[in-house]
């Protein structure tokens, strides 16, 4: 399939989308089934413009001067792809599968219009209702931030140290373009892909089913490793979801002591028995009923929440997720966190820390979910976050920002890793 074949097949799984609202991977995969005879990389150049016009879908459609699929697909092309206005006409031109050729009044709009003259929210790529959500997380940076999470995304996968070591899954993954990660110091990077590239499929490797690595996000590492797990400890994971966080606690206490995974929905635990199995985490106890955390009250030298959140801070693997949010939505989520830390906080042991993370830039989801939970419960406070990060991330100032009210959050533009939020407190003896 030439480019122009892979443009036509993206505009027309950007339709499928805004026509029923669905997530871009199902889109893609409808796609995929009703047209077998497409390989592995026309499917994945496909999937690829779709995922840069979502990503791009304000900056794309402002410089063709509409946002219509045709013109993200169009825009995604000159903002990601390297393509200029002249040269997609030359490779769509005589290609009988390609969209028709940028119009008069397409070229003219291209020509005419330089992004850095683009509104704020546009060069943000966000919509305008969270424009002041960013604003007030970011202060004069958000626009940059905004533009950070509309980039394509790294592979980044987490060594199990349970069974390797760093170097070893490396040579491992040699080839793959696979290198140490920035921060994280058991993480591995392999860098964003271009054009019609993709990442290697990883988790086909045999280190991946010997249980070497996870995939998971560097930001989500260092979430983890700042909650300050160790050998011996009681650990209570009370939002687990799939147990990417489960998984790396258990490594961090070496199997020591207990880990209890637990979460609300108990369909979101599915993953994390095989990955049990595979990674050889053998002090992880998986807790599905609520009558099963009653023994747990007042006895957990850690609680951790990773709350369910809007997710904006991993809008560059999500972009279908940042046009479908609402304000309903933001508020809803708002709710369950509040109730989430009221309910966890019972299993936190005089002394013992409570740890609030969220995947969200939004102040609302952040700071002010935690000052509003202790105007409820005094009797939990803060630690120094600074003197924190120092102690596990010695020589990343520059890559952390530190909140005035005891916090810490990462973000693509300062950290380089997805957006994450980070809050623990200890509770009074």
């Amino acid at each position: 399939m030439r480019l122009g074949g892979r443009l036509a097949a993206a505009i027309e799984v950007l339709e499928d989308i805004g026509r029923r609202h669905r997530p871009v991977a199902d889109a893609l995969k409808d796609w995929g089934l009703s047209h077998r005879f497409a390989g592995g990389g026309d499917r994945a150049a496909i999937g690829n413009i779709v995922y840069d016009a979502l990503r791009h879908k304000r900056s794309a459609g402002w410089l063709l001067g509409e946002d219509t699929p045709r013109a993200i697909g169009f825009g995604a092309l000159l903002l990601e792809w390297g393509q200029t206005a002249q040269s997609l006409n030359d490779a769509l031109d005589g290609d009988k599968f390609a969209p028709p050729l940028l119009t008069a009044a397409e070229l003219q709009a291209i020509a005419g219009r330089r992004l850095a003259d683009a509104p704020d929210a546009v060069r943000a790529d966000v919509p305008d209702w969270c424009a002041p959500l960013f604003e007030q997380a970011f202060g004069a940076s958000w626009v940059d931030e905004g533009a950070a999470l509309a980039t394509r995304p790294p592979l980044d996968l987490r060594v199990n140290t349970l069974q390797a070591n760093r170097d070893k899954v490396l040579a491992e993954l040699s080839g793959t373009g696979a290198k140490p990660a920035a921060i994280a110091p058991h993480g591995i990077r392999i860098p964003p892909i271009d054009g019609d590239g993709r990442h290697p499929n990883v988790q086909a490797e045999p280190a991946f089913q010997k249980g070497w690595f996870e995939v998971q996000d560097e930001g989500s590492q260092v979430a983890a490793a700042l909650a300050g797990a160790e050998a011996g400890m009681q650990v209570l994971d009370f939002c687990a979801g799939a147990g990417g966080k489960t998984l790396a606690l258990s490594a961090a206490m070496d199997n020591r002591g207990q880990i209890f995974a637990h979460d609300a929905e108990k369909a979101r635990l599915a993953p994390i028995f095989d990955r049990i199995r595979r990674s050889e985490n053998r002090n992880v106890q998986v807790v599905t009923k609520p009558s099963e955390l009653a023994p747990l009250s007042n006895h957990m030298d850690i609680v951790l929440v990773d709350a369910p959140c809007t997710g904006s801070g991993t809008w560059r693997r999500r972009p279908d997720a940042k046009w479908r949010l609402t304000q309903r939505q933001l508020d809803a989520r708002k709710g369950e966190q509040s109730a989430i830390l009221d309910a966890a906080k019972a299993y936190v042991k005089p002394g013992g820390l409570l740890v609030y993370i969220t995947c969200s830039v939004f102040d609302e989801e952040n700071g002010e979910q935690i000052a509003a939970f202790r105007e409820r419960n005094s009797g939990f406070v803060p630690v120094d976050h600074r003197q924190l990060w120092d102690s596990r991330f010695p020589g990343h100032d520059a890559a952390v920002r530190i909140g005035a009210a005891g916090d810490i959050s990462l973000s693509p533009a300062l950290s380089g890793t997805d957006g994450f939020y980070f809050c623990a407190m200890r509770r009074a003896n």
